[in-house]
């Protein structure tokens, strides 16, 4: 070992063997450890020095094992077998390897969380990477902190399968669920249940950061009938992608008449634009053109097209005239200020919509005004 030998001498691996205190094997397993992972090794000596690993791996001091994993944790040089018996080493030993050894399979990595208890478990999660055949382990067999931390761990790679095992297990656990949802991207299904299960602070931020929208479509609150759907016409003005948003609303049978009446009643006419064109399966352009710009033929060929009720479009034509009557003022307040006289001008034309959207149509004029009165008497007691 002749490249090894240049940088240790015969006394330091006689130290590590025969020290006579624990305190001095360490610190020449120390040295050995640094000079194996800094100096370019040929064959031979690789294998010479993972004898040298293996004679620290058994030494029966606690502080000479710690300082092989402290020190070779990030090394490729460590042969698989120390790892191992490191990894079932007492946690101050393990737990160094476990979060970073590079030299563990997938494999040996699966049977650990399996097996290792919930210390390990928490160590392996927090790897700076992690494959999907891993985090179907932990998804499975993790305990709460390991199911944290690997949700949170953006560099762990979680099958969606594995996901929605995670919300079957810990869907009362908020911790867990608030890792799912800050998690850099989600599958469709998952962001669906995962609306139903959490507070509205997180639900916000799905909305606001993933840009999920669509997925948005099946959130369940509790109401008075203790079962109502979230307030979809909400969504759909918050939503970044509104095509999308519609087509998943269509696909789940939930863009009705009823919902596009009652956010064009509100001025939402960008949403009404892609649903009506997603019903009638016509471009959006084209829907623009014939809602907007085609005569009065026009809206009456495309609302056909879209197969919605005749029952309902005079409603449609007054809430789309009265749209058009309307114009933004730029000031404070500007967007509820609009739909509140979007609002009072649609609920008095002759045309009404049916009694359950009224009422629905009449609820929202009331909290929009509420919401001003509250912002007027705060900026009253701020002047004060």
């Amino acid at each position: 070992m002749a490249t090894t030998h240049s940088a240790l001498t015969e006394e330091d691996i006689r130290t590590l063997v025969k020290g006579a205190t624990a305190d001095l094997r360490a610190a020449a397993a120390y040295k050995l450890c640094r000079t194996i992972d800094g100096t370019p090794l040929s064959a031979r000596d690789r294998e010479t020095a993972a004898e040298i690993l293996r004679v620290m791996a058994a030494d029966a001091a606690e502080l000479v094992r710690r300082a092989l994993a402290v020190t070779l944790k990030h090394s490729p040089l460590v042969p698989r077998d120390v790892a191992l018996k490191l990894a079932r080493d007492v946690e101050t030993v393990s737990l160094p390897m476990l979060n970073w050894s590079p030299v563990f399979t997938d494999a040996d990595l699966v049977d650990i969380v399996r097996l290792g208890g919930p210390v390990r478990q928490l160590a392996i999660a927090r790897r700076p990477r992690l494959s999907t055949t891993v985090t179907d382990a932990i998804a499975e067999h993790g305990g709460e902190r390991a199911v944290t931390a690997a949700c949170a761990n953006d560099n762990a790679d979680f099958a969606e399968g594995a996901l929605q095992q995670v919300m079957a297990r810990f869907e009362s656990h908020e911790k867990v669920l608030a890792a799912v949802a800050y998690r850099n991207a989600l599958p469709l299904s998952v962001a669906e249940k995962l609306v139903t299960l959490v507070s509205d602070q997180l639900r916000d931020h799905l909305i606001s950061h993933h840009n999920i929208s669509p997925q948005l479509a099946l959130t369940v609150a509790s109401g008075a009938a203790e079962r109502a759907i979230t307030d979809l016409v909400d969504e759909a003005g918050r939503t970044a992608d509104v095509k999308a948003f519609c087509a998943h609303l269509a696909d789940e049978q939930r863009l009705t008449a009823s919902l596009l009446l009652r956010a064009l009643a509100q001025g939402q006419m960008t949403f009404f634009e892609w649903g009506v064109a997603e019903l009638a399966q016509v471009p959006h352009h084209r829907t623009w053109l014939m809602i907007h710009d085609a005569g009065p033929l026009g809206l009456r060929a495309i609302y056909e097209r879209a197969g919605l009720p005749a029952r309902l479009f005079p409603a449609f034509r007054a809430a789309v005239d009265t749209y058009h009557a309307l114009e933004f003022d730029g000031g404070a307040r500007d967007l509820e200020r609009f739909q509140e006289r979007m609002l009072q001008r649609f609920l008095t034309q002759p045309a009404q919509a049916a009694r359950e959207d009224v009422d629905y149509l009449l609820d929202k004029m009331d909290r929009i005004s509420a919401g001003a009165r509250a912002d007027h008497e705060a900026a009253l007691k701020a002047e004060a």
